[in-house]
C-alpha cells in the first residue's frame, strides 16, 4: 500500500517533482560526464602525447663496444633487460659501424679517402632500393648496398667489385656492390646519429664515404673488431594508461643500472622516455586537479538547487503533512513517504545518466575551442560511471527528502501559526555560518596564493591534489553569495519606501511583496547569483588560459621564427647563414642576434643583442612587462655606433696594407649588408710594412652566398703595434682609406676618435635591483669580465626567451658590436637569427629539406599550438564548458520552478486584483518588479563576485603541464563581450518566463471568481 501511496502523492505535485527530476538528472549526467571526461582526457592525452612524441623522445638506446665473441651475449642481454623493463619485448634495431677502410687506389696516400661498413636491422623498412637488391650473407666477396648520396660521391654501382684494406691492420676485403638505396626520410630523427648514412659523406680531416651496408651476420663475422654497437628500443606505447606512466618510467630508468650488473660492463644507456613519462604523469595529475574545480562548483550549485526545490516542495505540503500527522502518521512513516518519493525521482536519473554522458561529451567535443585542442576522448558507460551516477543520485535523494523529514514533527496548529509574514534573516545568517564559510574560503585562497597551484608536494616527496585548495573557488563563490543575501532585506525595505510614495500601483505592490517576505526571494536569488558567478568564472578561466598560452608562446619564441645553431659551418659560412635565412619564403624582417649566458654584476644572466630598429617586428613583449613600449625601448637602445668603409662591388678577395711599429697579431673586422660582423685574422704582423691577402669566399660556405655590400669596420692590434692602415684593395681595385683613424687600445676605426658613451641596455627587474639601477640611470657594471658603463633604457619584469626567474640584459646589436670594437674585444657572433613571417610553414619546410645547415628552429605558432594541446588545457576547457552549461541550466530551471510555484500560490491575490480592475500590464509590472529583485541584483552580484573570486583564483590555477607556474605571469582576462551576451540571453529567458506567468495568471479562472 505504501508504494501506491508514494506514487499517488508524487503525482499530486507533478511540477515540483518534475523540477526535482530535472535537477537530479542534470546533476548526475553532468557529474558522470565530467568524471568520464577527467579519466578519458588523461588517457587520451597520454595516447596523443605518445602518438606525437618524436623518435628521440620514445626510443631508448644502449651502446657498447663489441667484437665477434661478445656481441651475441650482449645482444641477448640487452633484449632481455629491455623486455623486462617494458613488460613485453619492444622492437629493437641493432646498428653497427666498422673501423675505417681505404678507398681503392689510395693505399699509399698520406690522407686517403676512407670507407666504412655498417649493418642496420630492418633497413629495408625505412629505405627503398633505387637499383639492384639487398645484400645476402655468404660468399667469398662481401655483398654490400650503398646509399644514393654515397654512390654518387664514390661512383660505385651495382655489380661492381673492388678490394679495400683496413686502415688499422691492412687486412684486405673483397666487396661486391649489389644495390643502391634511398632513405625514406634522411632528415628524420631516426638518423640523427647516423650522419654518414643519411648524407653519404663526412668531411673533416679525412673524407669518409659510406657506410657500405651488409647483413648483421656478415658484419659480426668480418668487421666486428672492437666496434661500437647500438641497440635502439622502440616500444609500442599506444595502449599506455596514466596509471602505468610512473612505474614504466622507473623500470626504464633502471635499465642503465641493471645492464652493467648483469655483465655488460661497457653498456651505456641513453633515453628521454623516463623524463617524458614523468612529465606526462604530472600533466595527468594537473589535468585531474583542473577538472575537480568545476566539479566542486557544480556539486555546490546542484546541492543548493535541490535544496531549494525540496524546500518549495516541503512548503507546498506543510499543511498536508500536518494533517497526516494529526491523523496518526508517525515521523518514520512520513520519512519513508518522503524518502520513497525522492527515490522514485532519483533512481531513474541514476540509470539514465551514464548513457547520456558519452553523447554529451561528444557534443562538447564539437565546440571549436575543444576541437582545436586535438584531444578526442572516447568515454564509455562503465561500472565507474554507474557508481558515480548512483552515488550522486542517492545524495540528491537525501537532500530532496531532508526538508520534509525535518518538518514532519510540526503539528497542524504550528504550521498555521508559521504562515504569515516571513522572517528577514535565515538560519545561516542568524548563526553567522556565512562569515565562518568566508574565513574557510579565505584560508583556501590564501593557500592557493602561497603554493601557487592546487597541486602541491606531498609528505612522501611526490605531487598530490590539495583538497582545501581545490575547493577554494567553490567555497569563495558560496560565501560571497551568502554574504550578498544579507543585503536583500535592506534593499527590499528601501525599495518599499521609495515605491510607496509613487502613484504606480505595480511598483508599490511588487516592492511591498518582496519586503514582506524577503527570504522567499533570497533562495532563487542566491541560486541565480551562484549560477551566473560560475558561468562568468568559467568564461574568464577559458579566456585567461587561452591568452596565457599565446603569451607563453610569444615569450618563449619572441619572434615568429627564431633560428639557432653554430655561427658558421662548412655548408653556410659566417656571412652565408644570414643570406640563407633572410631569403627563406615568407620572411619579411630579420635580425642577427647574440644570445648566451654572461656574467653580469657577479651573477649569471642572459645577454641578448638585437637590431634595435627591428624590435617592433621581431620582439614580442607583453605590454604589462615594461613601463615603456617596445617602440620607446627601440629608440632608447640605439647608442653610439662605429663608422664603416664600404667596399665597392662584390669582392671575393681583399688585400690589406698596414704598417706596424712592432710585431703583433692583428685582425680585420668586416660586416655584410645584413649587419653580421666577422673578425678575419691577419696573422702576426712584422715591424714595418705588411701586405696581407684575404680570401673572402670561405665566409659564404660551400652552399652560401654573401649579402653585399661588405664593409670594413676596423682593424685591431695591440697598442704597442702603433697600427696604421696604408691601403686596401678589393679584387684588385684600390679603396680610399683616408677616413681610417687610430683609436685607443690599438684600434683603427672609421669615425672620430673618442670614447663611446654609456651602453644603453634593458634589464630585468631582478638584475636591476641587484645592480641598484633604475630606468634612466647610468652606472658601471662588470659585464663579461670587464667593467662597462651602462645606461638603463628600460626595465622589464621578464625578458622574452629567458627561462623562468632568469635575469637578462638586452642591448642593440650594432651598438654592442661598436663597444666591443672600441674595447679591442672580439666581435659577437650571430648565434641566432630572428625572423618575422606571416606564415612560417614554407620557411620551416625549406629548413627541413636542408639538414646540413645545422639549424634548430623555434616556431612561435607551432609552440602556441603545442601549448594549446597540453592535456591540462584541454581538460580544463572541456570541464568548464560542461560546468558553464550546467550552471545556466540550474539557473533557468530554479527560477522557472520558483516563479511558477509563487504564481500558483497567489492565484487568489490575482483574482482580487482583477476584481478591483487591475489590468494585465499592471499584473505584469507587479511580477516584473518582484522578479527584478531576483534577476537584476543576482546578475550584477554574480558578475561582480566572479570578477573578484576569478581575479584571486584563476591566475593561480593556470599551470604548465609540469605543474609549475607559467612565464610570463598570468593576467586575468574577462571576455566582457561574451559575458554581456550571456547575461542578455539569460535576462531575456527569465523575462520571458515572467511575462508568460503574468499572462497565465491574468487569463486563468480561479475558484474565488467562480
Amino acid at each position: 500500500m505504501r508504494g501506491p501511496l508514494v506514487v499517488k502523492r508524487a503525482l499530486g505535485e507533478p511540477l515540483l517533482l518534475l523540477a526535482a527530476f530535472g535537477s537530479i538528472l542534470l546533476t548526475t549526467t553532468t557529474l558522470v560526464a565530467l568524471t568520464m571526461y577527467a579519466s578519458s582526457i588523461a588517457g587520451a592525452g597520454v595516447r596523443r602525447a605518445m602518438e606525437t612524441a618524436s623518435y628521440r623522445q620514445t626510443t631508448t638506446t644502449v651502446s657498447a663496444q663489441v667484437d665477434a665473441e661478445t656481441f651475441p651475449r650482449y645482444d641477448r642481454m640487452v633484449r632481455d633487460e629491455l623486455a623486462a623493463a617494458y613488460g613485453a619485448p619492444p622492437a629493437v634495431t641493432t646498428s653497427l659501424r666498422s673501423d675505417s677502410y681505404v678507398v681503392p687506389g689510395q693505399d699509399g696516400e698520406e690522407l686517403p679517402e676512407l670507407l666504412r661498413f655498417g649493418s642496420h636491422d630492418g633497413l629495408d623498412r625505412h629505405a627503398r632500393l633505387v637499383a639492384g637488391r639487398w645484400p645476402r650473407t655468404g660468399g667469398q666477396a662481401v655483398e654490400a648496398a650503398i646509399s644514393e648520396p654515397a654512390a654518387a660521391a664514390t661512383g660505385f654501382e651495382p655489380g661492381g667489385e673492388f678490394v679495400t684494406k683496413a686502415r688499422s691492420d691492412g687486412r684486405p676485403v673483397q666487396v661486391r656492390v649489389v644495390g643502391v638505396f634511398r632513405l625514406d626520410d634522411p632528415v628524420g630523427e631516426r638518423w640523427a646519429g647516423e650522419e654518414l648514412l643519411s648524407r653519404g659523406v663526412e668531411r673533416g680531416e679525412y673524407t669518409t664515404y659510406g657506410p657500405l651496408m651488409v647483413t648483421q651476420e656478415t658484419f659480426v663475422a668480418r668487421f666486428a673488431t672492437g666496434v661500437r654497437a647500438v641497440w635502439a628500443a622502440e616500444p609500442d606505447l599506444g595502449a599506455l594508461t596514466p596509471e602505468r606512466l610512473r612505474p614504466l618510467a622507473e623500470a626504464v630508468g633502471r635499465v642503465g643500472e641493471r645492464l652493467p650488473a648483469a655483465g655488460c660492463v661497457s653498456c651505456l644507456t641513453v633515453g628521454a622516455l623516463p623524463e617524458l613519462l614523468v612529465q606526462l604523469d604530472t600533466a595527468s595529475l594537473v589535468a585531474r586537479s583542473m577538472v575537480l574545480i568545476p566539479v566542486l562548483q557544480l556539486l555546490l550549485l546542484a546541492a543548493y538547487a535541490l535544496m531549494l526545490t525540496a524546500r518549495l516542495l516541503a512548503d507546498h505540503r506543510r499543511m498536508e503533512v500536518a494533517l497526516l500527522r494529526s491523523r496518526g502518521a508517525g515521523t518514520a512513516r512520513l520519512a519513508a513517504l518522503a524518502g520513497g518519493e525522492a527515490l522514485l525521482v532519483a533512481v531513474p536519473c541514476a540509470i539514465v545518466a551514464p548513457f547520456l554522458g558519452p553523447p554529451l561529451l561528444a557534443l562538447i567535443s564539437l565546440l571549436p575551442w575543444i576541437r582545436a585542442s586535438g584531444v578526442r576522448p572516447a568515454p564509455q558507460a562503465d561500472l565507474g560511471a554507474f557508481l558515480v551516477s548512483f552515488g550522486a543520485a542517492l545524495a540528491a535523494a537525501v537532500l530532496l527528502a531532508l526538508p520534509a523529514v525535518a518538518g514532519a514533527r510540526r503539528t497542524y496548529v504550528e504550521e498555521q501559526s508559521a504562515l504569515g509574514r516571513g522572517g528577514r534573516r535565515g538560519l545561516i545568517q542568524g548563526a553567522g555560518a556565512d562569515l565562518a564559510l568566508l574565513v574557510v574560503a579565505g584560508l583556501a585562497i590564501w593557500q592557493l596564493q602561497r603554493y601557487g597551484a592546487p597541486v602541491t608536494a606531498t609528505a612522501t616527496g611526490g605531487l598530490g591534489i590539495d583538497p582545501l585548495i581545490v575547493s577554494g573557488p567553490a567555497l569563495a563563490l558560496l560565501a560571497g553569495g551568502l554574504l550578498g543575501l544579507r543585503l536583500v532585506p535592506r534593499v527590499s525595505r528601501l525599495a518599499e519606501r521609495l515605491t510607496s510614495r509613487r502613484p504606480t500601483l505595480a511598483l508599490a505592490l511588487g516592492a511591498w511583496q518582496v519586503s514582506r517576505r524577503p527570504l522567499k526571494y533570497a533562495g532563487p536569488a542566491l541560486l541565480l547569483t551562484l549560477a551566473i558567478a560560475i558561468g562568468v568564472v568559467s568564461m574568464a578561466t577559458t579566456a585567461t588560459w587561452q591568452a596565457s598560452q599565446r603569451d607563453q608562446a610569444d615569450h618563449r619564441a619572441a619572434a615568429d621564427l627564431r633560428l639557432s645553431g653554430p655561427s658558421e659551418g662548412p655548408e653556410l659560412g659566417a656571412l652565408g647563414r644570414g643570406t640563407a635565412f633572410t631569403t627563406l619564403p615568407g620572411v619579411t624582417a630579420a635580425s642577427p642576434a647574440f644570445r648566451a649566458p654572461t656574467a653580469v654584476g657577479g651573477e649569471s644572466a642572459l645577454l641578448l643583442a638585437l637590431d634595435a630598429g627591428r624590435l617592433g617586428e621581431l620582439f614580442r613583449l607583453r605590454p604589462d612587462l615594461s613601463a615603456r613600449t617596445v617602440a620607446q625601448l627601440s629608440a632608447a637602445l640605439a647608442g653610439d655606433r662605429t663608422g664603416r668603409l664600404e667596399l665597392p662591388g662584390r669582392p671575393r678577395a681583399l688585400t690589406v696594407r698596414v704598417e706596424s711599429r712592432a710585431a703583433a697579431p692583428a685582425r680585420l673586422v668586416l660586416s655584410d649588408a645584413l649587419g653580421v660582423w666577422r673578425d678575419l685574422p691577419l696573422g702576426d704582423l712584422r715591424e714595418g710594412g705588411n701586405r696581407i691577402e684575404l680570401d673572402l669566399t670561405p665566409l659564404a660556405g660551400r652552399a652560401g652566398t654573401i649579402t653585399y655590400p661588405l664593409s670594413v669596420r676596423g682593424l685591431v692590434a695591440g697598442e704597442q703595434a702603433g697600427l696604421r692602415l696604408t691601403g686596401l684593395s678589393a679584387d684588385g681595385r684600390n679603396v680610399q682609406v683616408a677616413g681610417a683613424v687610430a683609436h685607443p687600445r690599438g684600434v683603427i676605426a672609421f669615425g672620430p676618435s673618442r670614447e663611446p658613451g654609456p651602453l644603453p641596455v634593458v634589464l630585468t627587474s631582478g638584475l636591476a635591483a641587484t645592480l641598484k639601477l633604475d630606468a634612466g640611470q647610468s652606472g658601471s657594471v662588470r659585464l663579461a669580465g670587464r667593467v662597462v658603463r651602462v645606461a638603463v633604457a628600460g626595465i622589464v619584469t621578464s625578458m622574452p626567451t629567458s627561462a623562468p626567474d632568469e635575469q637578462a640584459v638586452l642591448a642593440d646589436w650594432e651598438t654592442l658590436q661598436a663597444y666591443e670594437l672600441a674595447a679591442a674585444q672580439p666581435s659577437r657572433p650571430a648565434t641566432e637569427w630572428w625572423l618575422a613571417a606571416a606564415d612560417t610553414a614554407p620557411a620551416r619546410e625549406t629548413l627541413r629539406r636542408n639538414p646540413q645547415w645545422d639549424v634548430t628552429a623555434v616556431d612561435r605558432r607551432e609552440l602556441a599550438a603545442k601549448l594549446r594541446d597540453d592535456p591540462p588545457a584541454g581538460a580544463l576547457q572541456g570541464a568548464l564548458t560542461l560546468g558553464f552549461a550546467a550552471a545556466l541550466g540550474f539557473a533557468v530551471l530554479g527560477f522557472l520552478v520558483n516563479a511558477v510555484v509563487a504564481a500558483g500560490e497567489r492565484r487568489a491575490e490575482f483574482a482580487v486584483l482583477r476584481a478591483l480592475g487591475t489590468g494585465p500590464r499592471q499584473v505584469l509590472g507587479m511580477l516584473a518588479t518582484e522578479q527584478a529583485f531576483v534577476i537584476g541584483p543576482s546578475l550584477a552580484a554574480g558578475t561582480g563576485l566572479a570578477v573578484v573570486v576569478g581575479n584571486l583564483v584563476v591566475p593561480r590555477v593556470v599551470l604548465t603541464g609540469q605543474a609549475s607556474a607559467v612565464t610570463p605571469g598570468v593576467l586575468f582576462h574577462v571576455p566582457w563581450a561574451d559575458v554581456a551576451t550571456m547575461l542578455a540571453l539569460v535576462t531575456a529567458v527569465l523575462v520571458a518566463i515572467v511575462a508568460g506567468l503574468a499572462r497565465r495568471g491574468w487569463r486563468g479562472r480561479t475558484l474565488e471568481e467562480r
